[in-house]
């Protein structure tokens, strides 16, 4: 039987990498995999472990069909390496790091995924952005109320008419409850088992 692709999404800032650090060694014992994505932003960066690439060796990998999702967003490429498709068809879970901007594209590709979209309080959210000081406080702004519309929108159209699957997962308190309330719906789902 065919693994499920878990696609992980939710706004900059919610503690994505934080969860998938954290989520790494439990969900491995379970036979999930998790993917390290590659991304054309400088090793030096602060941010997930992600494997970090130039621009140019980007679009190389892209044209050989290195990847099996692949996006731009905020003036970066982030790509899914392919052999993804073989953990799969192994039988393998696989949660990737996935874009909300890219998800229909995703859904396509692979129409039984699973969304995990990982939210986090509008205050939280603001405070961890601004302590990242990787943008200017109107940006942030900017940055919140994308989020909300974009959350309000995803579930708006994942309503039980298309029988879409995702999990809102708040993570605005400790990252340890965040992992245990992954894991215990992953059981429910029967996934990574």
């Amino acid at each position: 039987m065919a693994g499920r692709l878990i696609y992980l999404i939710g706004p900059s800032g919610s503690g994505k990498d934080s969860l998938l650090d954290a989520a790494r060694e439990p969900l491995a014992s379970r036979g999930c995999r998790i993917v390290r994505r590659v991304i054309t932003r400088s090793a030096e960066a602060k941010g997930e472990a992600a494997q970090a690439v130039s621009v140019e060796q980007f679009s190389e990998m892209q044209a050989q069909g290195a990847f099996a999702l692949s996006w731009s967003a905020n003036g970066l490429h982030y790509g899914i390496p392919n052999e993804i498709d073989q953990w799969l068809a192994d039988g393998h879970d696989v949660l990737i790091n996935g874009s909300r901007g890219h998800l229909p594209q995703a859904r396509a590709r692979y129409p039984d995924l699973w969304v995990v979209l990982l939210s986090v309080d509008q205050v939280v959210l603001r405070e961890r952005l601004l302590a990242r000081g990787r943008e200017s406080a109107q940006e942030v702004e900017a940055r919140l109320s994308r989020n909300a519309q974009f959350a309000d929108d995803l579930l708006a159209a994942a309503g039980p008419a298309n029988g879409a699957s995702i999990l809102l997962l708040d993570n605005s308190g400790a990252l340890e409850q965040t992992v245990d309330r992954l894991l215990q719906r992953l059981d429910r789902e029967h996934a990574c088992a």
